[in-house]
């Protein structure tokens, strides 16, 4: 019966550590935080994406306070299409997307200051949210500009 007490207290004592320890992993980042889900070898990726690439993505934007969707362009079928570094985009995209390669996905958690601020967005976005994206970049639509070290014949 003594037993059975302190394993009921340990276990007790555990799930309390625990759920206090989920709510300090709970706190949104201050910085862009951006997290490789399925990498491209390599080998296999010829070119990254960079500053003035046109970029078909598929996402999906969640609030990170409650997990709610506020946006996918999957649900709509519908990839979109941007120039990445030219401001058309939250500084979270401009920032997170570089570097990526055909077929990579990442899981991005923009800070505030990075997404839409003290104002939100849409009615769907409060002010002073913290956002995640799950990303895919599907293609780099424009032509790659010749490289200068490349030799005219």
């Amino acid at each position: 019966m003594k037993l059975q007490w302190v394993s009921t207290v340990l276990f007790g004592l555990f799930a309390v550590a625990h759920a206090s320890e989920s709510s300090e992993d709970k706190q949104a980042p201050t910085e862009l935080v951006v997290d490789v889900t399925h990498a491209i070898p390599a080998s296999e990726c010829t070119r990254k994406s960079k500053s003035g690439d046109n970029l078909s993505m598929h996402y999906t934007g969640t609030l990170f306070s409650n997990g709610r969707k506020f946006d996918s362009s999957r649900d709509r079928n519908s990839p979109f299409n941007f120039v990445i570094g030219t401001g058309r985009v939250i500084q979270g995209w401009d920032k997170g997307l570089l570097g990526m390669c055909v077929g990579e996905k990442r899981v991005l958690t923009i800070p505030p200051a990075l997404g839409y601020g003290d104002r939100g967005a849409g009615g769907v976005i409060p002010g002073g949210a913290t956002l995640v994206f799950d990303v895919e970049l599907l293609a780099i639509l424009n032509k790659e500009a010749p490289s200068a070290d490349k030799e005219e014949l």
